[in-house]
């Protein structure tokens, strides 16, 4: 998929998995379990074993189905590794300019952190494609509204603070996507195999965009 194409999917699926788990062996049924439940765009950060193997092996089960990318990514050849081994776009939870740059010339989207409204510009006129706002949950859905009244060229992902169930409303807020972790991957569930759990959950979150979106 080309650049455009790929921020036209995730901006249209309006959810992000952030996947941050320590048990890699798992991840590929988690993965699959929120596919069917309707979240097909995930983040593998980097904080994950062995991140880049469990990417590259993603990329070739399920890359036909899904839109893979990178996440907690702190510098330039972390990104570039992982672009290598299959991500389709790059996640960082701060902003760092050499990321961006780096990532652009590869013609990926790039995705770095901000929160203040000086940050979230700068990142943009860096070369941001989606600027994620972190930890969102401090600043909550008023702030997106704040921001895009003087600023509406923005696209916004929050991650922090999104639940199964107020996913919608963070796009009614403006935001163009959302970040979504512990809500939707419960630890539990995963603990205990129970992977229709996490089916249901996508269902649930998936049915909150939707709702908003009719």
């Amino acid at each position: 998929m080309r650049k455009s194409e790929i921020l036209a999917e995730l901006t249209r699926l309006g959810a992000v998995a952030v996947i941050r788990m320590s048990d890699t062996e798992k991840l590929k049924k988690v993965s699959e379990a929120i596919h069917k439940g309707g979240v097909s765009a995930l983040e593998i950060t980097m904080t994950t074993p062995n991140a880049l193997a469990v990417i590259e092996s993603l990329s070739k089960s399920m890359g036909s189905e899904i839109i893979i990318g990178v996440g907690s990514v702190l510098d330039a050849q972390t990104a570039i590794s992982a672009i290598n081994a299959g991500a389709q776009f790059v996640v960082s939870p701060v902003f760092k300019p050499d990321i961006v740059e780096t990532v652009k010339k590869l013609d990926i989207p790039v995705m770095p952190g901000a929160f203040t409204p000086t940050e979230i510009q700068t990142a943009y006129e860096s070369g941001a494609d989606i600027v994620k706002v972190f930890p969102a949950e401090i600043v909550g859905m008023s702030f997106f509204k704040s921001i895009l009244a003087p600023m509406p060229h923005l696209k916004l992902m929050p991650t922090g603070g999104v639940t199964l169930t107020n996913a919608g409303e963070w796009l009614k807020a403006g935001a163009c996507a959302v970040g979504v972790g512990t809500a939707l991957l419960e630890r539990r569930a995963i603990e205990e195999n129970n992977f229709v759990k996490l089916t249901e959950n996508a269902r649930l979150l998936v049915k909150s965009i939707a709702e908003e979106r009719m």
